[in-house]
């Protein structure tokens, strides 16, 4: 049974910046594989998955603007913010619910509320990628863009190179992390209602 209590999570603009970040992500990943293949096929050129990927990858970086100045003047910013007490005890907390306690009945140690839309896992993840991993894939992308702009070398090593090294292992690192948000998304009373909130803006606890 669908509980009447509802919180207005997603306001209009995070659920925008929500649906291009995953279309262009999506993108950018296969993409991103299909480039570092090699692999030929029929359907579309490796120019034309350059320029998809290029496209796209300037894209989620302009719409990352949204995201930081959405959080920078509004409420969404206190989702984010860590408190030293317990920055250990309340991931290794979680960790052991999603391990074992959500398949023996637990109750979940951080339940949602308007006060706490991530628990704290989903709030140390959100922030390494948002904050770290999107920016470096972001600043190494345009670098790859103009490799001009790139040193030249780096202990005798090719600037480009450590560069291309830097935004794959970002890439790939983001990658791993969709996968497991979407998985985590669809842990609940109901495996399509976190995806239906993210639309409405609305979540039913």
């Amino acid at each position: 049974m669908e509980s009447d209590k509802k919180i207005y999570f997603y306001p209009l603009w995070l659920r925008i910046w929500h649906g291009i970040n995953a279309v262009g992500i999506i993108l950018l990943i296969f993409s991103g594989i299909s480039m570092n293949s090699g692999i030929e096929n029929n359907f579309i050129g490796f120019n034309a998955i350059v320029n998809i990927h290029n496209y796209a990858g300037v894209i989620v970086s302009v719409n990352y603007l949204l995201f930081l100045l959405g959080n920078l003047f509004t409420g969404n910013k206190k989702f984010y913010i860590v408190k030293p007490k317990g920055f250990l005890k309340r991931p290794m907390k979680q960790a052991y619910y999603y391990a074992w306690g959500m398949f023996h009945g637990m109750k979940a140690p951080y339940p949602l509320s308007k006060k706490r839309k991530f628990n704290p896992l989903q709030k140390y993840s959100y922030i390494i990628v948002m904050y770290l991993a999107v920016p470096l894939v972001i600043i190494s992308g345009f670098a790859l863009l103009y490799p001009e702009t790139i040193i030249d070398r780096v202990y005798n090593i090719s600037g480009v190179f450590l560069t291309a090294i830097l935004h794959s292992a970002m890439g790939f690192f983001i990658s791993i992390f969709l996968i497991i948000h979407l998985y985590v998304a669809s842990i609940g009373k109901n495996p399509i209602e976190n995806f239906k909130s993210i639309v409405s803006g609305w979540h039913h606890v």
